[in-house]
């Protein structure tokens, strides 16, 4: 490899409170006309003062402890200057030289991305432009329903490698977020958003490139798109000897492609210095342990319960236990019957497959715990084959008929009959003189034909291991 990419993000989460992070105005910014949550704090009206939401705190502490964060005992905002229209104050709440909690992680497939902090602030306005995008709108809106939304800032280090390891980040720290309840994770409703910083090494001449920020990107399919594209352009610039400029870009994703926005600013550009009119965040350890014991079993936790619970693989441990909703889907289900791993393999492969192709939320699966349960009975008692039992859960998951029924509609149950399949693999060796003597002529390989040949006489319905023994031994007479 001659390239070493390497990428850093930031992801702004809004926090799950009923109101701003500084005033009593709603925070529900998605749902509302523009311009109709606001008060003279959030627009930064002449003697406003804002008062501090202890509900963000908490979910901020709740955060910083399901990524494994250090909780700072003293964190403190600051005023971090600059003017955007969407920006009544001219400043941002937020916190910089003392965060609420650093040195934090997440583990992404055995590895261990570092969390550099996590730190609250309120968030900006929202601008509309006219026309498709930014770069060509003659005239832009602004809605001030988000300022003063709380958010926490997460602040990666530079251990994320490729634009595919920054998106399972992404998915992953959202559902963690998820899990706990601290955001909902809402990336088409701003909910969640990532500045992504990417810079590339050449490693046979030691040169790296300058650091290119790629700003707010609102989904995960965009995060890998966005870094794939910048990951190109900066090599492509190298190997055409051309300077990388320090800057930040944005994605359009009509193009596909990022554009310039402006050179990136520095900690200097800000001039932060201590927001006087809120004091000082002080966190005591009691505080903390009093919100630890309201948080539930997180996703790497849950994994490893259910290996050793359920004794289900690992790979699929981690798939179940990624999302709640499914992990609590997958529970149900292996509590009622005898083998989870199973139930395991039914949802990873052929759920998850039909889900995809008909474009249906779990909660809106009619194949409930119960199903599983009886299709599972209908296997072991020899009543239907496991090729059938994959039919009938398509079935299911179409009409939510229980399994029993659907085989008695159909006639699925199982060939068990030895002297009924002897009859048909006769007629079959019968029909097929030219593949048996090729058979006994040494062509073995032959025998998977004849196999095949009864499933499709049967619709499936022969009972594998019978059908199996006795092509052999008719073969082989």
């Amino acid at each position: 490899m001659k390239y070493k990419t390497t990428i850093g993000l930031e992801i702004h989460t809004q926090l799950l409170t009923k109101t701003k992070a500084f005033c009593s105005c709603s925070s529900n910014a998605f749902d509302s006309d523009p311009n109709t949550n606001i008060c003279p704090v959030c627009t930064g009206q002449p003697g406003a003062l804002p008062v501090f939401n202890e509900e963000a705190l908490n979910l901020g502490i709740k955060a910083a402890i399901a990524l494994n964060a250090k909780i700072n005992e003293f964190s403190r905002f600051d005023r971090k200057n600059y003017f955007y229209p969407d920006l009544p104050k001219g400043y941002q709440i937020t916190q910089y030289f003392f965060p609420l909690a650093n040195n934090g992680y997440i583990e992404i497939d055995g590895k261990k991305i570092r969390i550099n902090r996590i730190h609250l602030e309120e968030d900006s306005g929202k601008m509309f432009h006219e026309g498709e995008d930014l770069e060509n709108a003659s005239f832009s809106f602004v809605d001030y329903n988000r300022s003063g939304i709380p958010l926490i800032e997460i602040v990666t280090e530079p251990d994320i490698e490729s634009p595919e390891e920054a998106r399972k980040f992404m998915e992953k720290l959202r559902n963690i977020l998820r899990y706990a309840e601290i955001s909902s994770g809402d990336m088409e409703k701003g909910a969640l958003r990532c500045d992504a910083n990417i810079s590339i090494t050449d490693i046979e001449k030691n040169i790296s490139s300058n650091r290119v920020e790629v700003k707010n990107i609102n989904s995960f399919k965009f995060v890998e798109k966005a870094l794939e594209y910048e990951r190109d352009r900066i090599i492509n610039a190298m190997e055409n000897g051309e300077n990388i400029p320090q800057e930040t870009r944005g994605w359009n994703f009509a193009t596909r492609s990022t554009f310039s926005m402006r050179s990136k600013e520095e900690e200097a550009d800000y001039r932060y210095f201590p927001e006087p009119d809120i004091p000082p965040i002080l966190v005591t350890n009691e505080k903390i342990e009093e919100i630890r014991k309201t948080m539930p079993e997180m996703i790497d936790e849950k994994a490893k319960r259910f290996i050793k619970q359920y004794n289900i693989k690992e790979y699929d441990a981690d798939i179940l236990a990624s999302d709640k909703v499914l992990a609590e889907y997958f529970e149900n289900a292996a509590k009622v019957v005898k083998n989870p791993q199973f139930v395991s393999n039914l949802i990873i492969t052929d759920l998850m497959r039909e889900m995809n192709k008909n474009n249906i939320e779990l909660s809106d699966v009619k194949i409930k715990a119960e199903h599983y349960k009886e299709l599972e009975e209908l296997i072991d008692t020899g009543k239907i084959s496991t090729k059938i039992a994959k039919d009938i859960f398509i079935e299911i998951f179409q009409n939510g008929k229980m399994p029993s029924e659907i085989v008695k509609e159909k006639g699925l149950e199982q060939i068990d009959d030895d002297s009924v399949i002897e009859e048909i693999v006769k007629k079959i060796i019968e029909n097929n003189q030219k593949q048996y003597e090729q058979y006994k002529n040494g062509k073995t390989k032959l025998f998977g034909f004849f196999v095949g040949q009864v499933m499709k006489e049967t619709k499936g319905k022969a009972n594998p291991e019978k059908a199996n023994k006795i092509v052999k031994k008719l073969l082989d007479s």
